[in-house]
């Protein structure tokens, strides 16, 4: 399979209720942020354009919370507290899905690139690059 085929990836949060696909392909980079939100719930970024994602079930099941600029929308599963996938700052016209939550058993190779959220204004344009 060519490093560029896209697959699709099924992927929901702890309950369920909350159900998608995320077409990537075999072999993706994972952006590990040190942020105040990612550091504390373990985030790990798989960031796709928005035809990339389906949203099978649980739209009305999530809220949203955002903070900061207000910019991103981070939304939760009302019932299990997961955050599977959100609408994030940098890619304000794409998803970013959160690899914990998607099946992986179609991956090849997941590399992890970390990413200092911490000074996101200062890093940005080096996430945005690739």
């Amino acid at each position: 399979m060519s490093e560029t085929t896209k697959i699709w990836h099924k992927g929901a949060c702890h309950c369920g209720a909350v159900t998608f696909e995320v077409a990537a392909p075999a072999t993706v980079t994972i952006t590990d942020c040190n942020c105040s939100m990612c550091a504390k719930t373990g985030y790990q970024h798989l960031i796709v354009e928005a035809k990339d994602f389906r949203l099978f079930t649980g739209e009305s099941a999530q809220t949203s919370y955002r903070f900061g600029t207000k910019t991103a929308n981070h939304l939760f599963c009302q019932t299990c507290g997961t955050k599977s996938f959100y609408h994030p700052r940098s890619h304000p016209e794409g998803i970013s899905v959160n690899l914990r939550c998607v099946d992986q058993s179609q991956f090849e190779t997941i590399k992890f690139k970390p990413f200092d959220g911490q000074n996101w204004e200062k890093n940005i344009e080096g996430l945005l690059e690739t």
